[in-house]
């Protein structure tokens, strides 16, 4: 009889909720939702049918038992445990330019401004989500829960993100629904999903306290890379085998953008020969429209293939045996091996020139925008305070100029800095693969020392370090700077006493010293042991003896170079460090001669010519 009356439940249900199935989805916004609507057909029906006996009390859950027999029965055999997990593999990148002409530059264009706008929109509405789902009360009480518990913790927030749509794939269903009308002629679902993914990782990072804000894309700037999810349909990467010509090119929407493959290098020629997972378009704007492989709007285009495998090891970066002891600041570096050469060395000073060059740029920059502006300052030239309505900032052609120039010496910048790092590492890892060093919040770096830490990026060094290491089957250990106390330990009589930051120089009653201080850290580094972080005096005594000689040769080596004259920084401790002498030893400094050009006293570069005698 319960049989029956459940069955006869589950009629009425299932005729109260059902619906003719489409394609489409109901748009449902959060918090008017129906309590027993459902859609999807007769799965879904059976569902609501399960929340009516339910809600009859005791005698539905003889109903309960009968439906999910039933559906146990008319389910299909492959289910999701038995669902093989999808396997991890390496990947590397290899980026090839492209041949772009006018016309498929123009098309390249216009489907990049249609994925900016899909992105925007996508971004938009995540955001929304975001905003309700933190205005809920429930949100207060998810973060009211104890860290300790984890379980309960974790399911109070997945439950809100579910309710409030706040998913990756919530933001999947968003993105084929936004993905119409003109945009889906460049765009196709494959690629929106992929923005929707790159949506979703911008807001949660937002959503975690990792960022403060989103940045959408502007139409100046546009989208500067997409990128597929596969390579057999949509943007792909075509290669021809070697009968046809070995050739390859980049396909997408009927164009095919022919990539310039050179066989000759070892590098490329490893790399295509991989399995390729998908492809990566990259549009970068060059310096100037007159540059080579430009298009009119001054942009080049390459792809970037994500190759299954490990990248290509050139002979000559050959892995050592080594254990290293690092000591990074935010701009020098000290190497200790434990029988090889040691260094102390500024990190990337090659970056120096460049440096000085976007500083009179930027300071051009705020000429010009005072000149065009002068009602946005006050009397003594500060910038006025914002009000209601915000100040108006008016730029000339001359600022939009000068802004591209410093644009294009900031790009240079960087990939310097990225050779900078990867020559550094390679140097490293040529002296072993063991490398041990601090743990250290770069983030709290960025906040003290912000300018030098903008221009070295001592953390991308060390992830760039960590990724090459593991490719060679070194290890990179980080121990905890409280435990091991290496600025502030001597191994000569085990005591700990604090330094700050000015005193460079480690020079111990006991004897030990004096020692600078990074060449030291890195000393007591490299010969701390793995199993316990705490320091030991009985563990230093018999290396000391052949490392003090080594870290004294490293001392003096620093102090030729500030003899010298070379750029040296003053957190080495060196003496004169900031000391220049003139290019040519062989004749004193002259003063230089002034000239009245213009109404302005200018000094003279050239110098006049010596006596004839």
């Amino acid at each position: 009889m319960l049989c029956n009356i459940s069955f006869h439940l589950s009629s009425i249900c299932f005729n109260a909720a059902y619906r003719k199935p489409s394609a489409k989805a109901p748009v449902i916004h959060p918090g008017d939702e129906a309590p027993f609507l459902g859609w999807g057909g007769e799965g879904s029906a059976r569902r609501s049918a399960l929340r009516c006996l339910t809600e009859a009390g005791k005698p539905g859950m003889l109903g309960i038992n009968v439906l999910a027999q039933e559906k146990r029965q008319m389910g299909t055999k492959k289910t999701r445990a038995s669902k093989q997990p999808q396997q991890r593999t390496p990947t590397f990148l290899l980026e090839l330019p492209l041949q772009v002409e006018a016309g498929q530059a123009k098309r390249l264009r216009a489907h990049l401004e249609a994925g900016r706008q899909l992105y925007n929109a996508i971004l938009s509405e995540g955001q929304t989500r975001l905003r309700r789902m933190r205005a809920d009360p429930a949100w207060q009480q998810a973060r009211g829960i104890p860290r300790s518990q984890k379980q309960e913790r974790q399911a109070a927030f997945s439950h809100l993100r579910k309710q409030y749509g706040f998913t990756e794939y919530a933001l999947h269903t968003f993105a084929k629904e936004a993905c119409c009308s003109w945009i889906a002629d460049h765009i196709d679902a494959v690629l929106a999903q992929r923005l929707a993914s790159r949506a979703y990782q911008a807001l949660n990072r937002v959503c975690l306290g990792q960022a403060r804000r989103v940045r959408f894309k502007s139409r100046r700037r546009g989208l500067a890379s997409i990128e597929n999810k596969r390579n057999d349909t949509g943007l792909r990467f075509v290669l021809e085998p070697p009968e046809a010509g070995n050739g390859g090119w980049l396909e997408w929407k009927g164009d095919q953008l022919p990539a310039l493959i050179d066989w000759n290098d070892p590098v490329v020629k490893h790399g295509l020969a991989q399995r390729i997972k998908y492809a990566r378009l990259i549009r970068r704007p060059a310096s100037s429209p007159r540059a080579q492989g430009t298009d009119r709007q001054g942009d080049r285009y390459s792809v970037q293939l994500i190759l299954e495998g490990v990248p290509y090891q050139k002979p000559k970066h050959t892995v050592g045996s080594d254990t290293i002891g690092l000591d990074l600041g935010p701009a020098s570096i000290a190497i200790v091996p434990r029988e090889a050469e040691t260094r102390l060395e500024p990190l990337c000073a090659e970056l120096r020139p460049a440096e000085q060059a976007i500083r009179r740029l930027q300071r051009q920059m705020d000429r010009q925008r005072r000149a065009a502006n002068p009602e946005n300052y006050d009397e003594q030239g500060r910038a006025k305070k914002r009000g209601k309505e915000g100040l108006h900032w008016k730029t000339s052609a001359r600022y939009e100029q000068t802004r591209r120039r410093k644009a294009s010496k900031e790009r240079k910048l960087a990939a310097h800095r990225k050779s900078l790092h990867g020559r550094m590492v390679h140097e490293i890892v040529r002296v072993g693969n063991t490398v041990i060093l601090e743990k250290i919040s770069y983030k709290a770096w960025q906040e003290q020392y912000g300018r030098s830490v903008g221009l070295r990026a001592p953390g991308m060094l060390i992830e760039q370090l960590r990724r090459t290491v593991a490719r060679t089957g070194g290890t990179l250990i980080e121990v905890p700077t409280r435990s091991t106390k290496l600025s502030q330990f001597c191994h000569g009589c085990g005591r700990t006493s604090k330094k700050p930051l000015w005193q460079r120089w480690h020079h111990c009653v006991c004897g030990i010293g004096p020692v600078q201080r990074d060449l030291y850290s890195a000393f007591l580094a490299a010969f701390l042991s793995t199993a316990n972080d705490v320091p030991s005096c009985a563990r230093y005594a018999v290396p000391w003896e052949g490392a003090e000689a080594r870290l004294r040769v490293a001392q003096e080596r620093l102090q030729e170079r500030a003899k010298e004259g070379q750029h040296v920084s003053r957190s080495f401790g060196i003496p004169r460090a900031g000391a220049r002498l003139p290019k040519n030893r062989g004749e004193a400094t002259q003063e230089p001669l002034f000239l009245l050009r213009g109404g302005r006293l200018e000094a003279w570069k050239y110098r006049p010519e010596p006596l004839l005698l």
